[in-house]
């Protein structure tokens, strides 16, 4: 008889303690800053904290640009 899933998940022969470095860079939020956009309602990560500023006017004069 094959054994349970569960089981198998409790009973592992060799549990990672810790995740690698380079699975937590790749599509992670570390080394990121929040920026509030829209009143709390959209929040985007940057690596470069000195642009924030420039990133919220570029957020809230999107829609102020003329289309031709």
């Amino acid at each position: 008889m094959k054994p349970d899933k569960l089981d198998c998940r409790l009973n592992l022969s060799n549990p990672q303690k810790t995740s690698p470095d380079l699975k937590l860079e790749s599509g992670s939020l570390k080394g990121k800053f929040p920026v509030v956009l829209d009143g709390g309602r959209t929040i985007i990560f940057i690596s470069d904290k000195s642009r924030e500023k420039e990133i919220i006017e570029r957020y809230n004069n999107r829609g102020n640009q003329i289309k031709p």
